[in-house]
């Protein structure tokens, strides 16, 4: 398989003996912004994703390896009692006061799902098993759908993987179908509340991260087979594609953070590089179940859109260090290089190279 080009410059930079820090000032990381769980889970995954794609780079396997263990490190240590996770933390690693994050809880219980699944050395599974079983124990009365999509996805993967991992986590099969049907339930009904002629959607507004919701809902699939819910998630992510600048469009066209979509309108700024990822996630999904090419042509208009197929036609990353711009806005690009941007870029580039490859073998 050929090696692709990516650089992790940036985000060793971003990384500390504690772990990722959130923001910077340019390429600089701004160490009194401090950090976030939610940036450390995404990294932990992130680094999995890419040692599966990196296997012939023995020197970056290493560094992945080595950020690995501090994203991990921080997930045990960011874990309370409960089996929630506290988010937001100063540079002085004591904690912001801040109200519990179910999307934060979410996100980890993946991050660590993946660990578990795809990680090949029991050291490492060892700490992943017993924040995931923690953090299991907490996501029984989720109510917002985001935290549903990530723990929904995580139980369909867990069962589908019953055979190696269900019995050394010490979690009940029945446990793990009962908190998938909840998280499931949930969303469609979500769906089926929301959803007229016009608006195929779980909410009244799409907002931020809106791919995770069909994604869930095809990782579900995969697992229990329902056709319900798989039309229901080709359906919803059909049309964020087209409020996201349909099938046909020769760019990638982010929901603005400046107002959201709704039935009587769309904010065209700012966009969010983590929009284009989580679109790229449902998309990748969708071209596997489906086996339809439109969809890996999305996946790659987002990564292009990264490159400059966007609206202003200017590039947001640097490939020489890995580095993203934090948005676009109406007047260009956003010159900061934070976590949250430049892991939403690596990842979409480890979804979009096997890609790729498919593409250029068919030629």
């Amino acid at each position: 398989m050929h090696q692709p080009n990516i650089n992790f410059d940036h985000l060793e930079r971003l990384t500390d003996d504690t772990g990722l820090i959130e923001h910077c000032l340019g390429r600089i990381p701004r160490r009194k912004e401090g950090y976030s769980t939610d940036d450390n889970a995404r990294a932990l995954w992130l680094c999995i994703e890419w040692i599966e794609l990196l296997q012939d780079e023995p020197s970056e396997l290493k560094r992945l390896y080595g950020m690995l263990d501090r994203y991990l490190a921080f997930l045990l240590w960011a874990q309370r009692d409960d089996g929630w996770f506290h988010n937001n933390f100063y540079y002085d690693r004591t904690p912001e006061s801040e109200t519990r994050s179910e999307d934060c809880l979410g996100r980890s219980v993946w991050a660590v799902t993946m660990a578990y699944l795809k990680l090949n050395d029991n050291a490492r599974r060892y700490v992943a098993a017993e924040i995931l079983r923690n953090a299991l124990s907490a996501c029984r009365k989720l109510r917002f759908a985001r935290s549903q999509a990530w723990v929904l996805a995580s139980c369909s993967k867990l069962l589908m993987e019953k055979k190696n991992s269900i019995s050394s986590l010490e979690i009940a099969e029945d446990e793990l179908k009962q908190l998938a049907e909840t998280c499931e339930h949930s969303l469609l009904t979500a769906y089926k509340e929301h959803r007229t002629e016009d608006w195929h959607w779980f909410e009244k507004q799409m907002t931020y991260a809106n791919g995770i919701l069909p994604w869930g809902l095809f990782l579900s699939y995969r697992y229990n087979r329902r056709n319900e819910t798989l039309r229901i998630a080709k359906e919803s992510l059909d049309f964020l594609i087209e409020k996201m600048g349909g099938f046909n469009s020769s760019s990638i066209r982010p929901i603005g953070n400046r107002g959201w979509c709704s039935r009587h309108n769309r904010a065209d700024w700012d966009q969010q590089p983590i929009d284009v990822m989580k679109l790229a996630l449902a998309a990748n999904e969708a071209y596997h179940i489906l086996d339809d090419s439109a969809y890996l042509q999305v996946v790659l208009r987002c990564r292009d859109w990264f490159y400059g197929g966007n609206d202003h036609h200017i590039p947001l990353v640097d490939p020489s260090d890995g580095s993203c711009c934090d948005g676009l806005n109406s007047d260009g690009p956003n010159q900061n290089r934070g976590a949250e941007s430049t892991l939403s870029y690596l990842m979409t580039e480890a979804l979009a190279h096997p890609l790729k490859l498919e593409v250029f073998e068919k030629i």
